[in-house]
């Protein structure tokens, strides 16, 4: 292989490799957004979910982010149970897609703040 091919097939490598750890981890915007949804499920395996489903439909995939966030905040998987009603405010996904990273998550009126130093205090 010549040293322009190899240039090229190095170049061509560091593309995928870019464009794979994007698709490989949440993009999130810097916006700061909110949905409420009925619970449908919480999973606490890596990476920690809530799924829920909105008034109009729409299924959101909620990130909460590193469990040690979790435990500061006193959320774990008894924490709720399916068919509660869930408010979320966060950052939604960079392209739009119905996904979020929880900044607080509440939970029949208790506030959970996964990421305090980003949110209102509670009130």
């Amino acid at each position: 292989m010549t040293f322009p091919r190899l240039g090229l097939a190095l170049a061509a490598v560091l593309a995928t490799t870019a464009a794979f750890a994007q698709e490989g981890g949440s993009q999130t915007g810097e916006q700061k957004a909110q949905v409420t949804g009925e619970l449908q499920s919480i999973s606490m395996t890596p990476p920690p979910q809530l799924e829920l489903l909105a008034p109009d439909g729409a299924r959101w995939i909620i990130d909460l982010g590193e469990p040690e966030r979790m435990e500061r905040a006193g959320l774990d998987a008894e924490t709720a149970q399916p068919g509660v009603a869930v408010h979320v405010l966060g950052l939604r996904a960079a392209d739009g897609a119905n996904r979020m990273e929880a900044l607080r998550v509440t939970i029949d009126g208790t506030a959970y703040d996964l990421q305090p130093e980003e949110v209102e205090p509670k009130t």
